[in-house]
């Protein structure tokens, strides 16, 4: 039989498989290198982005805090023209009051009867004054119940007037309050 070194041809068909296979496994290395590169650069970029989308809705939360902080004050200063408003209102409501109400004084004020002090503090009036008689101070009394602008005149003190030693005159000191009225004229 003929003998044929098969020998060099198998090592050389060993020493191409080998290569091939260094050449696939360097090719498989390198595209998986490059895979995760690429899946790397993926997700940074989508990270970046997220990144982006939440300072984005830091800033706009940070400008509608500033707003919502501008509507607070706003709100702030609203409750406070309306409680002005309130006040002026009040005040204009009651700016006459007090020439109405020194007016249905002297209404109410019967013949032989004086005022000697009138004052007024929080819508109650004093009145110090001098009477020919308990019987005047009585109608006065009346007089001032009567008046839509008082209300519940009260007798503090009645006595003789000292300075007249046999006349009738009497000193009194009685209160009375002020009527509260709304803006449009009727009794609250």
């Amino acid at each position: 039989m003929a003998r044929i070194n098969l020998l060099p041809w198998r090592a050389l068909l060993r020493e191409k498989r080998r290569k091939r296979f260094l050449m696939v496994l360097v090719a498989l290395s390198l595209l998986a290198v490059a895979g995760l590169f690429a899946a790397d650069h993926f997700i940074d970029t989508l990270v970046e982005e997220q990144m982006e989308r939440n300072d984005l809705i830091r800033s706009t939360t940070f400008q509608l805090d500033g707003r919502a902080e501008q509507i607070d004050q706003l709100k702030v200063r609203r409750e406070q023209l309306l409680e002005r408003m309130q006040t002026i209102g009040m005040l204009q409501s009651s700016r006459s009051s007090s020439g109405i109400i020194l007016e249905q004084l002297a209404r109410s004020l019967p013949e032989g009867v004086h005022f000697t002090d009138v004052k007024m503090t929080e819508g109650t009036i004093v009145i110090t004054g001098i009477a020919q008689s308990n019987n005047l101070v009585a109608q006065l009394m009346r007089n001032l119940d009567a008046s839509h602008w008082l209300d519940t005149p009260q007798l503090n003190d009645v006595k003789a007037d000292p300075a007249q030693a046999g006349g009738q005159e009497r000193l009194f000191q009685m209160t009375v309050r002020e009527a509260r009225h709304t803006p449009s004229g009727g009794a609250l």
